[in-house]
């Protein structure tokens, strides 16, 4: 399966629909939608040559996506082995929000979600072009909020309209999408996305602690996800995340 994803684009694409193929791939099911197929044909060549600038394997072995709501911005990085670290290897502009900064807690509070997230559905056929279904409400969520609907339907997608949702424009939503369902090819089912309030160094967290003093639970709530954001910081790896009983999220370093 790796030697087929290594093949130039114009042979995947010729054989993904086949009629006498039997087996079908993730990629085949993906390329059967026309918006995935135009997707791969206008993103992979740059996306291709971007991972070997990156000195990367391409397809991708694993993704990471980083999503910070202050600065409007949503990274992809890349992981070529399990224990090796994460490279930078684009960002994306995160081109209109809704709500305030903070976590989504109810269903129509408008709010985007802040905490540690997997994409776990695609929909190629979105009414926002293409479309990555983040897995809120989470465990964390589900503890921290209250009881009754919390909402859901959270999605990265194209176009520049949102409530509650990540959108990065339709181009950028084909780059982003196809990059997917090429890391979900490879055997990563689950793609991480970690959704933060702003990049919390220590400066910028403290200026959030200013700004919301009279929140203290809030804060609360961000000194938790700086704990998983300097665990990436310091060396590009991914933690294992547990979530408490009381609805903290718990960093670890993985075992060997």
């Amino acid at each position: 399966m790796r030697a087929r994803l290594a093949a130039p684009l114009s042979l995947l694409l010729a054989t993904s629909l086949c009629p006498q193929q039997t087996a079908h791939s993730f990629v085949d099911e993906q390329l059967a939608h026309p918006r995935v197929k135009l997707a791969a044909r206008e993103k992979d060549a740059a996306w291709r040559a971007l991972f070997q600038e990156k000195k990367l394997h391409f397809p991708p072995g694993r993704l990471l996506l980083l999503a910070f709501k202050r600065e409007s911005i949503l990274e992809v990085w890349s992981s070529d082995r399990p224990a090796a670290g994460f490279s930078l290897v684009k960002s994306f502009r995160i081109c209109a929000t809704s709500g305030r900064l903070g976590p989504k807690r109810r269903y129509g509070d408008g709010q985007v979600p802040e905490g540690f997230y997997e994409i776990d559905q695609f929909n190629p056929e979105s009414a926002f072009l293409l479309s990555l279904h983040v897995s809120y409400p989470n465990p964390s969520d589900r503890i921290l909020g209250p009881r009754g609907h919390l909402g859901g339907d959270i999605f990265v997608h194209g176009n520049c309209v949102t409530i509650g949702c990540i959108p990065i424009t339709d181009d950028g939503i084909k780059e982003v999408y196809w990059l997917a369902v090429l890391a979900r090819q490879s055997g990563q089912r689950r793609i991480p996305i970690w959704i933060f309030p702003s990049r919390l160094t220590d400066d910028r967290f403290n200026a959030l602690a200013r700004a919301h003093s009279r929140e203290p639970d809030l804060v609360a709530f961000w000194a938790n996800l700086k704990e998983g954001f300097a665990f990436f910081e310091r060396d590009h790896r991914l933690p294992e995340i547990t979530i408490s009983a009381d609805g903290r999220y718990q960093f670890r370093s993985p075992s060997p």
